[in-house]
């Protein structure tokens, strides 16, 4: 699915699904915010950058790995780690950027992992029974910290019920642990002091989680996909609002400024 084409209905203007992404993912950070991204995630690096060149020129990123800050993505590289990554604005030293990143020092977090549950726990670090796992991750690396960021936003480009889980395997990145209990009293012990996931958008559609039961809730499906899809995709049942939307395709601008920038084509 992540391979697929659209599209745009007025304008002609193909774009793949990962491109569809990075902009809906970009028109959701904010000028002025501070925003952290993991280490591999090139598609959340784009959309920051792809951000700050168009409508939220004050807006700072860190990317992890390399601790650049600012990066001009030029070009786009697959990881953080790379030392195209460094031509930036500054460089912070590891420690200083998890220190940051433990005290709340971001406004938003974006992320991916190998699993996500209904209450917006992810799991970046094994499948199946933790004795004989059949598939290890990376690991947790900062993820367990996320409970101090205000704005935590997951991204997922294969959208399937594999991904989407009733409960994940190992819990990385807490999201609102078994709903809305449970978080709150993790709130009140002094265990949790962010706000929780606030968005998670996969190559199907865009979520939030309803506010009272702390259940992930559907925004807006991509162009050409159905709500029974995205439904289908889905390991448990997502809160569906009364009125559906469809997110925004790519503007012609938005896509010549990515592609600028991604000239490898790895978001194509």
């Amino acid at each position: 699915m992540s391979q697929i084409v659209l599209e745009e209905i007025s304008g002609g203007n193909a774009y793949s699904v990962q491109e569809l992404m990075t902009t809906t993912l970009a028109h959701y950070l904010h000028d002025g915010e501070m925003v952290g991204t993991g280490a591999g995630s090139a598609l959340a690096r784009a959309a920051c950058r792809l951000a700050q060149l168009t409508h939220a020129p004050n807006l700072s990123y860190v990317a992890g790995g390399s601790g650049a800050i600012n990066s001009e993505l030029a070009p786009l590289v697959a990881s953080s780690g790379d030392y195209t990554n460094l031509i930036c604005e500054a460089v912070v030293p590891m420690g200083d950027w998890v220190g940051s990143l433990s005290r709340g020092g971001f406004d938003t977090y974006i992320a991916t992992g190998l699993q996500i549950d209904k209450y917006g726990n992810v799991n970046l670090s094994l499948l199946g029974d933790q004795a004989k796992s059949s598939l290890r991750g990376p690991g947790g690396g900062v993820l367990a910290m996320l409970t101090a960021t205000k704005r935590i936003i997951y991204f997922f480009p294969n959208h399937s019920p594999h991904i989407f889980v009733p409960k994940v395997d190992f819990r990385t990145a807490p999201g609102f642990l078994d709903g809305s209990t449970s978080w709150l009293k993790a709130k009140a012990d002094g265990l949790y002091a962010g706000s929780g996931p606030a968005l998670v958008i996969s190559n199907l559609g865009v979520m939030d989680f309803e506010p009272e039961t702390k259940t992930m809730r559907l925004i807006a499906v991509h162009p050409g996909v159905t709500l029974q899809q995205l439904q289908t995709a889905t390991g448990f049942e997502l809160v569906i609002p009364p009125k559906g939307a469809y997110t925004s395709v790519p503007t012609q601008h938005e896509l010549e400024v990515l592609r600028e920038m991604d000239e490898n084509g790895l978001l194509r």
